[in-house]
């Protein structure tokens, strides 16, 4: 009866799938317009006792010391040990384009043996990109994601309370030197490479201006010619085409994740003509052990009999059927959601159809 259901739900076809038009800039990156990693190293203060242990982290100690110095504060051979302070890592993601100014969000992660950096407040920080120079300046209060509430003989934490975030933390003290208004020409990455969709976007724009402007160089890059579009300036050209409409070409591709039983495929997958068949196995071994006593006043001592009960047991399972030719993904998957299959015996057959050759996409266990 299984075979013969799982037959009838994968005895037919499906025509391929039509992607949806995307806008052009949901779809490549421009070149040089990026951003850029920023990090720096700080201290917390304010916290309720949550800090470092300064015998443990004697790096917070020493910033410390130099922070109290800078502002004319002389602690040199002093005992200054308190609990409300934190040494952190700051990062952060300077946008493109950003002007000196401009406000960003910061990232303050612990890097001590603080317990929680909720209600603690960042010193100022500059924060250096790649090259060593400072990039911007980071201060403000810390909105921890996590809470810990202990007591005399429990303690319970609730998300990460040694990481968190200031909204517009930092502000941008130095801009990035890119000369973007005098280029001639600009290249287009791709974000999924593929010659399909990188000659759509070539076809896309020329037909937007009307001549060739675009000429797709690899799978991955379109190289446009700024000067040849007449526009004012190169800002004004990328308006212009980031809007365009271009079809991408979706790979067939089936991810899954064998920890959470998660599967995801694209509607392009498609399977070869194969015969599936599934079924378990359950060993259960139950120890039911005896106590053995000898009679009243008796010689004797009493001792304990091992009594073990062995059974392996067949599941119902899929009975050998036949997968027609040209069936899909989301099909197969119907018929053996159909049949009650389990998500982890699920993805045990598609492993098993992908060994056996007969399916036709890249295939991705995480």
């Amino acid at each position: 009866m299984r075979a013969l259901l799982i037959a009838a739900l994968l005895g037919c076809g499906a025509l391929p799938a039509t992607a949806a038009p995307v806008r052009l800039k949901d779809l490549v990156e421009f070149d040089g317009v990026r951003e850029n990693d920023l990090v720096g190293y700080g201290l917390v203060v304010g916290l309720a006792g949550t800090g470092d242990g300064l015998r443990n982290a004697p790096f917070t100690e020493e910033i410390m010391t130099n922070i109290l110095e800078r502002l004319g504060v002389n602690v040199s051979g002093e005992q200054f040990r308190p609990r409300n302070v934190a040494a952190v890592m700051v990062t952060a993601s300077l946008p493109p384009f950003a002007r000196a100014g401009s406000p960003i969000d910061v990232t303050v992660s612990a890097i001590g043996d603080a317990s929680s950096l909720l209600g603690g407040t960042l010193v100022m920080t500059p924060l250096n990109a790649a090259d060593g120079d400072i990039y911007a300046v980071a201060q403000g209060t810390i909105i921890a994601g996590g809470v810990t509430a202990e007591g005399e003989a429990a303690r319970v934490t609730q998300g990460v309370p040694t990481a968190g975030v200031i909204p517009a933390g930092a502000k941008v003290e130095r801009e990035v030197a890119f000369d973007f208004g005098n280029l001639s020409e600009l290249r287009l990455a791709l974000r999924s490479p593929d010659f399909t969709t990188a000659g759509r976007i070539e076809r896309a724009i020329n037909a937007e201006f009307g001549r060739a402007v675009a000429l797709m160089t690899d799978a991955g890059t379109v190289r446009l010619d700024i000067a040849g579009m007449n526009m004012p300036t190169t800002a004004h050209a990328l308006g212009r085409i980031e809007n365009v409409l271009v079809e991408p070409e979706i790979r067939a591709r089936v991810v899954v994740d064998q920890r959470s039983g998660t599967i995801v495929m694209g509607e392009d997958v498609r399977i070869s003509r194969v015969a599936v068949s599934q079924g378990n196995l359950t060993l259960s071994v139950e120890e039911a052990p005896v106590v053995v006593q000898p009679n009243p006043f008796s010689p004797g001592e009493t001792v304990v009999v091992p009594r073990s009960e062995a059974e392996i047991r067949q599941e119902p399972g899929i009975g050998l059927a036949e997968v027609a030719g040209g069936t899909s993904l989301s099909q197969l998957v119907a018929g053996l959601n159909a049949l009650g299959v389990a998500p982890h015996d699920m993805i045990d057959i598609l492993k098993s159809i992908r060994a056996a050759g007969a399916l036709h996409a890249e295939f991705i266990v995480r």
